[in-house]
């Protein structure tokens, strides 16, 4: 059999202030193979998010034709043309590699641009366009997408990955490639049923409930007929009509059960809704426990409302005026995305000390800037970062460490969140001599920073991605929907 991969992601914040351009994708992370082939390049196969689909078709005497695969960060929807040049490319790669036993690709879930509220529902169906209506299309997900009924009905299976932080595509990865593989040997049929849940947050895996849910659709994944099950936490980020979670079942098309499973598991996801914002807390209240408390460091506080990974500036000065202000020394802070203050630290030189205005250049979610002296700790341009969901790297750019009234910070010329504690030790800081370390990260720093801790905190701020959702903000959301509407309730 042949198979084509391709893959496209970026997580659409309506509300940043970031734009999304081509370059955003070319500068994070854009593959493009040399020649459109039935073998897997090795780039592709070593690096990239659709590997395991490479890697499973390799090892099974498969041809794989790898198409374009692209990645940015979270920011504002895509400038359109550009969104629709990556799009094409992915088209016309399919076009020459026809006629292929199964597709497979690498989506988001939450891509939006100008013109299009729904990218993933528009590719899928123009690849459905051009394979007809009986070859396999898998779609893998990350479990923040808004899922919407066009990439239900144009697609075979689509499957999200089930734990937050991101450890577990490849496995889910795997298993939608079995299903493609029994799909294309006659051996089983698939539907996607959808079933929404009207709420809008973050839901951490981690936690004792989420966990709880999770493990009710493992075991529901082990009914006969049941291909895969999916837990959609949306992107709450965003305004369009299908924002909100929702559960995805991939089943036999006459299984008359699904959808009461559906809702069975919708009504315990929403039992959960509360879990996560109940851990978020004043940076006043946190330090407050902190400075009661006996026990060493480090404590982990995240800066959870500044995480670029969902679209915010990573330049919020809200926790580092309160550590400046309470004279907290024994703490660092990464990173703050300040290309204007990376260069003159540069110009500075190590050792030496400058007038700084720091961060609060994005918007009103990034707060004031915070103006004063700053010392020059140390430099870098080499540092990249592992991210586990996937163990990409990804460079931070240039890097300046700043003492600035007692606090150490990083500051960094490529937006992006937290992920590994190498954005502190690569500039010579001893994570375990410090009291506080905070990172602008909302969960995917857990993985690395949870074993470190003695203790890890969930700051709520004013900043971009708040938990206090304002519905004046939101002009097309479906209602009634939670935490907004008080009675919003699952089926």
């Amino acid at each position: 059999m042949n198979i084509f991969v391709a893959g496209m992601m970026m997580e659409t914040n309506s509300f940043s202030a970031i734009p999304c351009t081509r370059d955003s994708f070319v500068n994070a992370m854009y593959y493009r193979p040399e020649a459109l082939g039935p073998e897997p390049e090795a780039a592709a196969y070593e690096q990239f998010g659709y590997r395991t689909f490479l890697r499973l078709a390799r090892e099974k005497g498969y041809g794989a034709y790898a198409s374009l695969h692209a990645f940015a960060e979270p920011a504002a929807p895509c400038r359109q043309e550009d969104y629709e040049s990556l799009r094409d490319e992915i088209i016309d790669d399919l076009r020459s590699a026809m006629p292929v036993d199964m597709v497979f690709l690498m989506l988001h879930g939450a891509q939006m641009a100008q013109g299009y509220d729904d990218c993933e529902g528009d590719i899928i169906e123009r690849v459905r366009a051009i394979v007809g209506p009986d070859i396999f299309i898998g779609v893998e997900l990350d479990l923040h997408g808004n899922v919407t009924t066009r990439m239900a009905e144009a697609s075979n299976a689509l499957v999200a990955c089930l734990l937050y932080p991101h450890t577990d595509f490849d496995e889910r990865g795997e298993q939608l490639f079995e299903i493609g593989e029994r799909f294309a040997r006659g051996e089983i049929r698939t539907h996607n049923h959808i079933q929404r849940v009207p709420m809008m947050g973050l839901y951490y895996t981690t936690l004792p409930r989420m966990a709880a849910v999770n493990d009710a659709v493992l075991v529901a994944e082990r009914r006969e007929g049941i291909h895969s099950v999916s837990l959609m936490h949306g992107f709450a980020w965003a305004d369009h009509p299908d924002v909100g979670a929702a559960v995805i079942v991939v089943a036999e098309p006459d299984r008359d059960d699904v959808p009461e499973l559906a809702r069975h598991l919708g009504r315990q996801f929403f039992a959960a809704r509360d879990e996560t914002c109940d851990l978020r807390r004043p940076i006043d209240d946190i330090l407050d426990e902190i400075a009661a408390s006996g026990e060493p460091g480090p404590f982990v506080i995240a800066d959870v409302a500044d995480n670029a990974g969902g679209g915010a500036g990573a330049d919020s000065t809200f926790i580092l005026q309160r550590l400046i202000e309470r004279g907290v020394g024994d703490a660092a802070l990464a990173m703050i995305w300040d290309p204007i203050a990376v260069d003159f630290a540069y110009r500075a030189g190590l050792g030496n000390r400058l007038n700084l205005r720091l961060g609060g250049k994005t918007g009103p979610f990034a707060g004031p800037p915070v103006d004063g002296d700053a010392t020059v700790i140390a430099l870098a341009d080499a540092i990249e970062q592992e991210d586990p969901a996937g163990g990409l790297m990804f460079g931070i750019g240039r890097a300046a460490l700043l003492r600035i009234d007692g606090v150490l910070v990083v500051v960094n010329s490529v937006r992006q969140q937290v992920y590994d504690p190498v954005c502190f030790t690569g500039l010579g800081i001893d994570l375990s001599a410090l009291r506080v370390v905070v990172v602008k990260s909302t969960q995917h720093f857990y993985e690395y920073f949870g074993p470190l801790a003695t203790k890890t905190f969930y700051c709520e701020t004013p900043g971009s991605l708040t938990l206090d959702f304002d519905p004046a903000r939101y002009r097309r959301l479906q209602r009634p929907i939670w935490p907004i509407d008080a009675d919003a309730a699952p089926e």
